[in-house]
């Protein structure tokens, strides 16, 4: 009887462990991390069509060069480039360009419209991927850095990962 509850047991946490990894990202936009200053992060739903679907399953999409912004009191997302599937012709292909509505709670709608008004921020998407089954968007409210601080950014990286590097070669030598 024991080991029927082990064998159990040992399959639950398989399947959740399957779980995790059906959660994979389809597409990051590193640059996002270098050119703003990242202030707060929240995720949201996107709509798509069957196509988008499949071919974000395929992991084709690019992040480059996208933004959020608010229009009519929706939160609509521009730039993101989604090939059109290799099988859909025709009525099931989709316009791989087309701004897409991304699913967030009105509250949050109404907070990102006064972030956004009072202070010079913008919405970057920093990962598109899926989560159990759906797909979600990373959305960043960021604000955009100067010449200098991505030099002092990068400057700054360089000589934590120096101090890091060192700590690590002083606890093998002690």
């Amino acid at each position: 009887m024991a080991k029927a509850k082990k064998t159990v047991a040992k399959r639950a946490a398989a399947r959740e462990a399957a779980g995790r990894a059906g959660d994979r990202i389809v597409a990051s936009n590193r640059r996002a991390r270098h050119d703003y200053d990242i202030l707060d992060t929240f995720e949201c739903g996107i709509v798509l069509q069957g196509s988008e679907v499949k071919s974000l399953r395929d992991g084709k999409a690019q992040l480059a060069d996208s933004y959020a912004r608010v229009d009519d009191g929706e939160l609509w997302l521009f730039g993101v480039h989604i090939p059109p599937w290799q099988f859909a012709t025709g009525f099931g292909a989709h316009d791989p360009s087309r701004k897409r509505k991304l699913l967030v709670h009105r509250k949050q709608i109404d907070e990102l419209i006064g972030q956004t008004q009072q202070q010079p921020l913008t919405l970057i998407p920093l990962s598109l991927y899926f989560k159990d089954g759906k797909a979600k968007v990373q959305l960043a409210l960021a604000r955009g850095r100067k010449l200098h601080d991505k030099r002092h950014a990068i400057a700054e990286r360089d000589a934590a990962r120096d101090m890091a590097r060192a700590a690590r070669n002083g606890e093998r030598w002690a």
